[in-house]
């Protein structure tokens, strides 16, 4: 009976210090996960950051490509138009003018037509009523 009593003093003692070596990896073992948990949670952050950032910084290099092609735009939008203006005060006379109001007019259905003169006041038909 002393040998088996000894055989299990022998496992009780292995299973405490097997025991004891598991609760010390555990205290050495989970603050070191912890740091390592954190450093890898802020390397995530770290990352997360940089490509918000890098998104941002090209959303506003295309915004401003974008306001940059839109007011060359403006430029050449205002160029045509003082060109026109310059082509309309300049370079086109009373009569051509006349003459594209009359050609734009719709006359199908009208029997008389009034065209302005110098004054821009039309000549209304002072002489077709008079008495001959």
């Amino acid at each position: 009976m002393k040998s088996n009593t000894k055989t299990m003093v022998i496992q009780t003692t292995i299973g405490l210090l097997i025991f004891a070596a598991i609760i010390a990896g555990l205290m050495i073992g989970i603050p070191t996960y912890r740091v390592w948990q954190q450093n890898m949670a802020g390397r995530a952050r770290l990352a997360e950051a940089e490509y918000s950032r890098q998104i941002m910084l090209i959303e506003a290099e295309m915004n401003l490509a974008a306001e940059e092609l839109n007011a060359l735009a403006e430029v050449a939008r205002a160029r045509g138009a003082a060109e026109a203006m310059e082509i309309v005060q300049e370079k086109l006379t009373d009569m051509y003018i006349r003459y594209l109001w009359v050609r734009q007019a719709n006359f199908r259905d009208a029997t008389v037509i009034y065209v302005p003169t110098e004054a821009n006041l039309p000549i209304l038909e002072a002489g077709r009523y008079l008495p001959r």
